[in-house]
């Protein structure tokens, strides 16, 4: 699994002109699963999450959890994560994967991410095309990628 996590001010995520989900102060996680992740890599992901310390404490340092400031969360399928760009100059996304294996793991990312923080999970519509809006508030954005864990 990979996933762009993104310190927010508020985000939001508009299908067909109607918006799906909003949240304010927290995290966007755009998320891209492959054939290869398992439950594993999502309870990985979560916990690494959940925990992530990228919100200021009172001394301006980065030393909160989304759990310690009552953050929200918002996850958004995001397939192009698994680009291949090393032939030509057209993406590739054959390491994208298929929606009978990512569509059950991005649901129990979003479900396990919802019990891990203690409130509902905001969430975009799985292979919809999809407007995101985020206000990145830093800005702060780290990848991470739960094949490459060290």
């Amino acid at each position: 699994m990979r996933a762009v996590i993104q310190r927010v001010s508020h985000a939001s995520v508009t299908i067909e002109g109607r918006v799906k989900a909003a949240i304010s102060e927290g995290l966007l996680v755009l998320l891209g699963v492959c054939d290869e992740d398992t439950m594993e890599d999502v309870e990985w992901l979560v916990k690494k999450i959940a925990n992530l310390r990228v919100f200021d404490e009172e001394n301006h340092v980065m030393n909160r959890s989304i759990q310690d400031i009552g953050g929200e969360a918002l996850v958004v399928s995001q397939f192009t994560l698994y680009a291949s760009y090393k032939k030509g100059n057209r993406p590739s996304w054959f390491r994208a994967g298929s929606h009978e294996h990512s569509i059950p793991l991005y649901e129990a990312f979003c479900q396990q991410l919802s019990e891990a923080i203690g409130k509902p999970v905001g969430t975009g519509e799985f292979g919809a095309d999809m407007k995101v809006e985020l206000l990145n508030d830093g800005p702060v954005t780290i990848c991470m990628d739960t094949k490459n864990k060290e």
